[in-house]
């Protein structure tokens, strides 16, 4: 290697020396807790662990793909499920709709980060759990960066370091040491946030457009690099080149949900397969709502007629607290002296909307990291001693929720 190409790598790792370290450092903790995990009588291996909740359908995904017939209205599914005795065992074929929870698929989760995993799995020669986990480990790591970067444009570097630190121990962090697509998603979201500011449009739209391909929340992207095109028309007149360069990155950004919906429509004969999947086997739908019905299933559980502590739905309960998270980041993000670039704000609110009106996945840590924004600014302006305080509080939550989420099924990332 050159002497200057040496020299420049050196110097960047000095300048991002303390973040590396902390990142490797949280990861590493985290391994440990999952370990502990496996001590428990009833746990299985690690490799479950890290393959919990979602993770489970994308492993499954990388052996087995799409089924070839979609949900449908008659009450017929191809489905796949999970054995207890085996955590990777999959099964297809017609039964009746009886009950969503027995009616889930491989259907329900978008392509692009089982690809990379597949891709990953033969390269290293490694199981699919392996290779999820390193996709999401690096990742993670990569978002951590570029959430450094984007956020000292808004707020200097100072803050922009605090805001970093805060990303890589806060809860929703979690995803980047488990077999999820977020540790795809945040970055290519992030990067093409990136680009819109510096105006790289042909950037912005590649990056939007793989990220539709990793999981629906990416569809907040869409209108981000919209708003961010008739911005730049608006300043630059219509006629301008730049103007109608800038388009390039909204018509790229439904590239990877477009390309997406052509092969269900040929593969099982409709483009909505995935999110017929997500109803039928999740339940999950849009509704306005939701937070509010999810705060009577809460309120009736607390009754202390009812009352019992292994009856507590947990999702329930960080949904809601995710709630007031989201709502306050978003409110501070309003604040003259920690406003954002508009596309950041739009994908923020995109997010927190479509968490919010969500019935089977409410603002819980993963998606409050991946509305990263609303998040990291709580963080961003305090005080020094304050910071560490937060700091060393917030990491011992992320390390008893992580606890509770690689086992069973009592909390979702």
């Amino acid at each position: 290697m050159p002497a200057s190409r040496m020299t420049t790598l050196r110097s960047w790792f000095e300048k991002h020396r303390q973040l590396l370290v902390i990142y490797a450092c949280s990861r590493l903790v985290l391994v440990v807790v999952a370990w502990l995990d496996t001590l428990r009588p009833d746990a299985g291996g690690i490799s479950g662990e890290f393959a919990n909740w979602d993770g489970y359908w994308y492993v499954t995904l990388t052996q087995t793909g799409y089924p070839r017939v979609a949900p449908n209205p008659q009450g017929l599914f191809a489905i796949s499920y999970f054995d207890p005795a085996n955590h990777f065992h999959y099964a297809a074929g017609f039964v009746p709709l009886v009950q969503t929870s027995n009616l889930q698929s491989t259907l329900g989760f978008f392509p692009l980060f089982p690809m990379l995993m597949w891709v990953v799995e033969h390269i290293v020669s490694c199981g699919p759990t392996f290779a999820g986990v390193l996709v999401a480990l690096v990742g993670g790591l990569i978002a951590t960066l570029l959430v450094e970067r984007l956020t000292a444009r808004w707020w200097g570097q100072e803050r922009a370091r605090q805001a970093a630190i805060f990303f890589v121990v806060f809860p929703g962090s979690v995803v980047f040491s488990m077999v999820y697509s977020e540790g795809v998603l945040i970055p290519l979201a992030v990067g093409c946030l990136l680009a819109l500011e510096e105006r790289r449009w042909l950037l912005a739209g590649v990056l939007a457009g793989f990220a539709t391909a990793v999981g629906p929340d990416a569809l907040a992207i869409v209108p981000a690099c919209a708003v961010a095109a008739l911005g730049e028309i608006w300043r630059s007149g219509w006629r301008s080149r730049t103007a109608l360069t800038s388009l390039t990155a909204p018509l790229l950004s439904v590239v990877g949900v477009g390309a997406f919906a052509i092969f269900l429509w040929r593969w099982v004969g409709t483009p909505f397969a995935s999110l017929r999947a997500q109803h039928f086997g999740w339940g999950e739908r849009t509704d306005l709502f939701a937070l509010a019905h999810q705060g009577q299933v809460l309120w009736d559980e607390l009754r202390p007629s009812s009352f019992t502590w292994a009856g507590l739905n947990l999702n329930i309960v960080a949904g809601l607290v995710g709630a007031i998270v989201l709502i306050a980041g978003v409110l501070f993000l309003l604040r003259p002296t920690r406003r954002i670039g508009l596309p950041a704000f739009v994908w923020t609110v995109g997010v927190g909307l479509l968490a919010v009106t969500s019935e089977y996945t409410p603002p819980n840590p993963r998606l409050l990291i991946t509305a990263f924004p609303a998040v990291v600014v709580l963080a961003a302006f305090l005080r020094r001693r304050a910071f560490v305080r937060t700091i060393w509080l917030t990491s011992a939550l992320c390390i008893a929720m992580s606890a509770a989420t690689f086992v069973g099924v009592a909390l979702r990332p």
